[in-house]
Order: C-alpha cells, then sequence, then structure tokens
C-alpha cells in the first residue's frame, strides 16, 4: 500500500492569475511559494498551511465555472464540490468573512455543521471555497464517526483498505523519472 502522508497541492484554473493573487495572496492571506512558467504556461502556487499548496494554472480565455450551493446535488459533468481551508480559529472565521465582505465577495454567514463552523465563499474563478474551524470532539481526524444509516455494502467492508480487492501487481520493474514542467528550475533539464 501507498502511505499517503497528505495533500501536496490542489491544481485548479485561471484565466487571470493577477484576479487570483490578489484573491489568495492580498485578501485570504496565503503566501505565494513558486511562480513557475514560459512561453503559454504558468503555474503559482499559494501555501495553504502544514504542508499544502494551492496552486493555479493560468489558461488563458478560462472562464470562471458558474456558481452553484456549496453541497448541493447536481447532474453532469462534475469534478469537484468545493475546496475546505482550516482556519486557526473563530477569530479568523468572523474577520476573514469580514473581509471579504468588504472586498465585495459573497460570503455566507458562520455555520454550524456540528464538527466545523464555517463560511462560504467563491473565489474570482467561480471555486466554491469553505474556510472552517473544527468543533472540539467533532474532529473526525481524531475521532472517527459513521452515521450513514445505509451504508453501501463496499463501505460495511470497513475503514481501512480490504486486501485482495485489486490484482497484486507484478514484479517491479525499471524506475524511469522522465522531466515534467518545471524540471528545468531545479535540474536544468528542459521539457521535452
Amino acid at each position: 500500500m501507498a502511505r499517503v502522508v497528505g495533500i501536496h497541492h490542489l491544481a485548479l484554473v485561471t484565466g487571470s492569475l493577477d484576479r487570483t493573487i490578489r484573491f489568495w495572496r492580498d485578501l485570504v492571506g496565503l503566501e505565494m511559494r513558486a511562480r513557475l512558467g514560459g512561453p503559454g504556461y504558468r503555474q503559482y502556487f499559494f501555501a495553504a498551511g502544514g504542508r499544502t499548496l494551492i496552486a493555479f494554472f493560468e489558461w488563458p480565455g478560462a472562464e470562471a465555472v458558474p456558481e452553484k450551493d456549496h453541497g448541493a446535488p447536481m447532474r453532469g459533468p462534475i469534478i469537484v464540490d468545493h475546496v475546505a481551508l482550516e482556519l486557526a480559529g473563530e477569530d479568523d472565521l468572523f474577520g476573514l468573512r469580514d473581509r471579504l465582505a468588504a472586498a465585495g465577495f459573497w460570503v455566507s454567514e458562520a455555520m454550524d455543521q456540528g464538527f466545523v463552523r464555517s463560511i462560504y465563499t467563491f473565489d474570482p474563478n467561480g471555486v466554491p471555497v469553505e474556510f472552517a474551524v473544527p468543533v472540539a470532539g467533532g474532529d473526525f481526524r481524531e475521532v472517527a464517526l459513521f452515521a450513514d444509516r445505509e451504508p453501501g455494502a463496499v463501505a460495511r467492508e470497513g475503514a481501512g483498505p480490504q486486501p485482495g480487492v485489486w490484482p497484486a501487481p507484478p514484479a517491479p520493474g525499471e524506475r524511469v523519472v522522465y522531466p515534467g514542467a518545471g524540471s528545468e528550475y531545479f535540474h536544468g533539464r528542459k521539457r521535452e
């Protein structure tokens, strides 16, 4: 089994890095950690707490997605419902709510979800964003909660990985790593 240790980065899309930087760096307060790019390619990374990063590819002509309520079911193509970032405490939650509103962004009132208290908004690209503060005793990372009264058969098998579900991989082969976008900044190799 692979040992996942966290989210390295979420890669999102923007039609304007300038507008995106103003929101994530200057309004929300995330530090910019990398600016990668070349002709026709730019990707910027922002520190999102711990070792997690949020990255944006700038694709000229990309348009903001239509807004939909966070968590509201929908039909048709979809990739993600919303991005949720944890804040240090309720002072940060209410302070950010006030900053977003003052900057002209729609922002919800604070909501108590039982396990978190949250505000909801949309970034300039239409990305639905939740800012959350865990409620003491309700953090799933510390105490699991299995409250679905009608879980499917696969969920009833247990919380951990189930052995024998997938075929075993063949014997390890040659390990080759090819240069990708950005490798020239660290290794001097250009994309091929």
